[in-house]
């Protein structure tokens, strides 16, 4: 029998007790793993082990994908209206608001997200995006299209069948809930490998997900480790999509495990280097707030964080300034204290990591403003960090860091602040700060990235497409655009009077 999970919150934010299975969940059960081994889950604030789950196997992938190839055949897919996909969407959403307080409870244990963030954005960002999907779920359709009056001829948007799905440990529920929502709602069944690190709430969601109705199979979570389920999803034979976000490193693994394999479509979204480009004539107040969230949210580990900001030299003195006084007013600590803005890194490697690029910043001769020291004596903190007097070539510059640390940039040219915010091999995420409307566009257009905020930092809809040019990856997720990765497109000829 798989591990039950049994905690009590008794926290300034947050009471209540949790208990349920943390097996995998494979065609509607709870179950161990082939080997009967599990992976200890641990708190980020102190390092100590939250839980043991149920360890994963590629002999437990196979299972996975037999139980989804078997509920796509007969109860998913074409066998299922797109308005009853939707109906237990729908459900879902219901028993997921129903169980808020205690999903960011859970989110806040093992991520070491803020709880007060979790509450009001990652479980709200989550139960919209599945919301949104359902909504689709009974609109998705071809067309037909005029060609002769000898000939009928349209297009059906039919699921890809098993869809594998790998999400990180930075943004799980987020994550889970932007992986499963539009794969489902097209039909598809699904082998979902959370992160190993965070795996609380994808497990909760399963049970709710089961209580919802939806038919064994459908929903399929195998945790594990990445060299193990995550290869065996990305290189498996009847697993016909992978959907990944995470690092590039391991993206470039998951494209060549699907390629090797059965060519398996792939989307991807990956790391970011994003540029935040303030302008002389920015709103400082309101700036210096989206600027400090850019880079300083969900403890700097974030594929979208403005880790570099360029401000133009007008007013860079006073934005440093005032941007150094909002970051040393950040708490942190305590994932469940009431005043906690930013909690631990994820893991003690995250946290060696992101020291080392510190390292890395101060012997190529960066200065550090502020922070660049780790903060307590327990668990994973680090201080925000800021650095100055840098240049392009150094590390802490060109490479994701993924924790709390950015650089801040003076620049005076308005045409090269273009050419220096292009200049990564990334592409997720920008802003432009202005009060300048046609400079705001005109600089947004040619930034080279997916996503592009003007006077704002790091905001989302689910009906708005999100992913990145260059090497943040392929693909858009969310939005309509997240509809044509779970489809395939099929053309029908009908012969109405050509005769041979």
């Amino acid at each position: 029998m798989p591990t039950v999970f049994t905690h009590e919150f008794n926290t300034p934010v947050y009471k209540g007790k949790v208990s349920f299975d943390a097996g995998l969940f494979i065609d509607g059960q709870f179950v161990d793993g082939s080997d009967g081994t599990t992976i200890d889950v641990l708190n980020p604030a102190d390092g100590k082990v939250i839980t043991s789950v149920s360890e994963g196997t590629q002999r437990d992938v196979d299972l996975a994908v037999d139980a989804a190839e078997k509920a796509f055949e007969t109860t998913w897919g074409l066998n299922c209206p797109g308005s009853k996909r939707g109906r237990l969407l729908s459900k879902l959403v219901s028993l997921m608001e129903e169980h808020a307080d205690e999903l960011a409870a859970l989110e806040a244990l093992d991520s070491g997200k803020a709880f007060n963030a979790t509450r009001s954005g990652d479980v709200p960002a989550a139960i919209a995006s599945i919301r949104y999907f359902a909504g689709w779920a009974d609109k998705i359709s071809g067309r037909v299209i005029e060609t002769a009056e000898e000939k009928f001829t349209y297009t059906r948007h039919e699921p890809i069948g098993v869809v594998g799905q790998i999400i990180p440990w930075n943004a799980p529920l987020v994550m889970f809930a932007w992986k499963i929502a539009p794969a489902l709602a097209t039909g598809n069944t699904v082998v979902l490998k959370p992160s190993e690190l965070t795996p609380l709430t994808a497990i909760r969601v399963c049970h709710l997900a089961k209580e919802a109705g939806f038919p064994p199979g459908v929903l399929n979570v195998v945790t594990g480790y990445g060299n193990t389920v995550g290869n065996a999803i990305s290189s498996h034979m009847r697993i016909h999509k992978v959907a990944f976000t995470g690092s590039s490193l391991v993206g470039r693994k998951v494209m060549e495990a699907a390629a090797k394999s059965n060519l398996k479509n792939v989307t991807l979204e990956l790391g970011g280097k994003s540029p935040n480009i303030i302008f002389n004539d920015a709103d400082l107040e309101q700036t210096v707030h989206w600027a400090m969230l850019g880079i300083f949210s969900n403890q700097g580990q974030s594929c979208i964080a403005g880790s570099r900001i360029f401000v133009q030299e007008g007013i860079y003195d006073e934005f440093l300034k005032r941007f150094t006084e909002k970051s040393r007013s950040i708490k942190v600590g305590d994932p469940f204290a009431p005043d906690t803005f930013q909690g631990p890194q994820i893991s003690k490697t995250q946290y060696d990591r992101i020291m080392g690029y510190i390292e890395s910043g101060k012997k190529e001769g960066a200065r550090i403003h502020l922070g660049g020291e780790r903060h307590g004596s327990e668990g994973y903190f680090i201080q925000p960090t800021i650095f100055l007097d840098t240049n392009p070539d150094m590390r802490i510059v060109k490479e994701e860091i993924f924790g709390p640390v950015g650089v801040v940039i003076k620049f005076r040219d308005e045409e090269d602040i273009v050419r220096q915010a292009n200049d990564t091999v990334y592409g997720l995420a920008a802003a432009v700060f202005t009060k300048d409307v046609n400079r705001a566009i005109t600089t947004a257009h040619k930034l080279k990235a997916g996503k592009v905020w003007v006077n704002c930092y790091g905001i989302g809809d689910p009906s708005v497409p999100f992913g990145g040019y260059k090497q943040s990856g392929i693909g858009r997720e969310m939005g309509e655009y997240a509809l044509i990765n779970y489809t395939e497109v099929k053309a029908v000829y009908v012969n109405l009077g050509l005769n041979m």
